[in-house]
C-alpha cells in the first residue's frame, strides 16, 4: 500500500510526501532498484544532493554498470567536486567501452587528487584502463609509480608481475614480487606467484623453494627429473586433489617422462572430460604422438591446438601436412576446407570438398558447398550438376530444390525450372515460400518455356577455344 501511495503522491507532484513513503518502502525492500531510482530522483527534485548521491551509490553497489546512476552522480558533482565528477564520467565511459575517453577522465581526476589513498585508487584504475586498451607500457609505468607510494596492496604487485610475465620479462616479474615481500606482503599468493614465474622461466628448482602447492611441487619434481619421488607424491594426494584437472595433467606428464605413452593418453582423455576442448589437451596429445612416432596424429593435434590458440595459418599448415599422409578422414577434410574458407582461400577449399565428394558421393554438405562455389565463379552449369546430385539424394530438400530452380533459370532451362518449382509447391509448408515460387511459376508460364542454353562461363570458354 505504501508504494501505491508514494506513486500517487509523486503523480500529484506532492514530492515531500512521496519521498517519505518511498523511504518506508526502501526500509522494507532495500534491494529494490526501482525504489532506489525514485528516491534518488526525488532527492534531486527536493534539492537534497547528498541524499541523492547516497541512493545512486547504493544502486552502483548492486549494479556497477548502471549508466543512469553515473549520469546522475556526474550531475550532482559537476559544479561541486571536480574529482568525483571525472571519476564518475570515467566509469561511465569505461562501461560504454570508450576506453580512450575513460583514460582521459581518470588522468584529469589524478591531477585533482587530494590525498594518498585517493591517488593510489585513481592511479590503479588508470593502470587497468591502459591494460584494457592494450597500452601495456603505459600500464606498467602507472603500476611502477603506484608501487612507489605508501598506499599499496598485494594485488597491485601481482598485476604488475602478470604484465611482465605476458611479455616474458621474467626477471622483472620476480623483482616485482620480491618487492612485495620486502613491503610486508610475505603472503601465500605472493610466494605462489614467485614459484609460478620461476617455473615458467624454466627454473623449477627455484620454483619448488617458494611453493606450498602440492600439485605445483609435483610438477617441479617432474621437471627436474625426480620422477619416482613425484609419482609417490602423486599417489599420496588427497582424494579431493585427485579429482582436479591438474592431477591428470601431472599423471600424463609422469607417464610421458616414463615413456608409457598409452597410459599418458588415457590421463589426457580424463583431463579432457574435466576441461573439455582445452588447448592443453591437444598440445599434450601432440607431444605424446611425437614421441610415439605417429606423425599423422601429431599433426592433427597440433592443428587443433593452434585453432584454439587462433593461430589459423599454422593450423592450416599442420592440416595440409596431415592430409598428405592420410586423406581418408572426411572430418579432417571438412575442417581443413572450412579453415581455408575462413582464410578467404575459397578456390583451395573447393579442392577438398571435391575430395570429400569423391570419397562420399552422398555427402550433402560437400555438394552444397561445391554448388555455392560454382555459382560464386559464374559456372552455373557446374552449379546445376552438383544441385542435381543433391536432389537425386533427397527429392524433398527444399533449399536444394529452390536453388536448382534458380540455377535452371540462369542457364535458361526454363522447362526444367518449371517442373521443379511445381514439385516444390507440392511439398513446401511455409506460405511465404509457397507464394514466392508460385509467382515464379506464373511468370515462367506466361513467358513460355525456353530451350536450354549454355551458361555464361561455357560461352566464354568456347570463345577462347576459337
Amino acid at each position: 500500500m505504501s508504494l501505491q501511495l508514494a506513486e500517487q503522491f509523486e503523480a500529484n507532484e506532492q514530492y515531500e510526501e512521496a519521498y517519505r513513503e518511498y523511504k518506508k518502502d526502501y526500509e522494507a525492500n532495500p534491494d529494490n532498484m526501482g525504489i532506489l531510482e525514485r528516491l534518488g530522483h526525488l532527492a534531486l527534485i527536493l534539492d537534497k544532493p547528498d541524499e541523492a548521491a547516497t541512493y545512486y551509490h547504493e544502486i552502483l553497489k548492486r549494479d556497477v554498470t548502471n549508466p543512469l546512476a553515473y549520469e546522475q552522480l556526474m550531475t550532482i558533482y559537476e559544479d561541486t567536486d571536480a574529482y568525483k565528477y571525472y571519476v564518475y564520467r570515467g566509469n561511465k565511459h569505461s562501461i560504454e567501452g570508450k576506453l580512450d575517453f575513460a583514460i582521459g577522465d581518470f588522468k584529469k581526476a589524478l591531477a585533482l587528487c587530494s590525498e594518498g589513498a585517493q591517488t593510489a585508487m585513481t592511479r590503479f584504475t588508470l593502470a587497468n584502463l591502459y591494460k584494457q586498451a592494450g597500452q601495456d607500457m603505459k600500464a606498467i609505468d602507472e603500476f611502477n609509480l603506484l608501487l612507489e607510494g605508501s598506499d599499496v596492496h598485494e594485488e597491485m604487485f601481482l598485476q604488475l608481475a602478470d604484465m611482465y610475465m605476458k611479455d616474458e620479462a621474467y626477471s622483472s616479474a620476480i623483482d616485482t614480487l620480491m618487492r612485495a615481500k620486502q613491503r610486508g606482503f610475505d603472503t601465500a599468493k605472493i610466494n605462489e606467484g614467485i614459484a609460478a614465474v620461476y617455473l615458467k622461466s624454466g627454473d623449477p628448482q627455484k620454483a619448488i623453494e617458494f611453493t606450498n602447492d602440492e600439485l605445483l611441487q609435483i610438477q617441479c619434481m617432474l621437471e627436474i627429473g625426480q620422477i619416482s619421488e613425484a609419482y609417490e607424491k602423486l599417489n599420496n594426494l588427497s582424494d579431493e586433489l585427485k579429482q582436479s584437472p591438474r592431477y591428470f595433467t601431472l599423471k600424463a606428464q609422469y607417464f610421458y617422462s616414463s615413456k608409457k605413452f598409452d597410459e599418458a593418453l588415457d590421463c589426457i582423455n580424463e583431463y579432457n572430460k574435466l576441461a573439455p576442448n582445452s588447448p592443453l589437451t591437444y598440445q599434450m596429445r601432440a607431444l605424446v604422438y611425437d614421441e610415439k612416432g605417429d606423425e599423422y596424429n601429431s599433426l592433427l593435434n597440433w592443428g587443433r591446438y593452434n585453432i584454439l590458440r587462433k593461430n589459423y595459418d599454422i593450423a592450416i599448415n599442420e592440416y595440409l601436412n596431415a592430409v598428405q599422409i592420410n586423406d581418408n578422414d572426411i572430418d579432417l577434410l571438412f575442417e581443413l576446407a572450412a579453415l581455408l574458407e575462413d582464410n578467404k582461400e575459397v578456390d583451395h577449399a573447393s579442392e577438398y570438398y571435391v575430395k570429400i565428394v569423391k570419397k562420399d558421393p552422398q555427402n550433402k554438405e560437400a555438394l552444397r558447398k561445391l554448388a555455392a562455389y560454382r555459382e560464386s565463379i559464374g559456372d552455373y552449369q557446374g552449379q546445376v550438376s552438383y544441385l542435381e546430385k543433391l536432389v537425386e539424394i533427397d527429392g524433398n530438400d527444399l533449399d536444394a530444390l529452390k536453388n536448382l530452380g534458380r540455377a535452371y533459370e540462369k542457364t535458361r532451362a526454363n522447362s526444367k525450372a518449371l517442373e521443379l518449382y511445381q514439385h516444390y509447391i507440392e511439398i513446401v509448408k511455409n506460405p511465404a515460400d509457397y507464394k514466392i515460387i508460385k509467382e515464379k511459376i506464373e511468370k515462367l508460364q506466361n513467358g513460355g518455356t525456353a530451350e536450354e542454353s549454355e551458361g555464361l562461363l561455357d560461352k566464354i570458354m568456347k570463345l577462347f577455344g576459337k
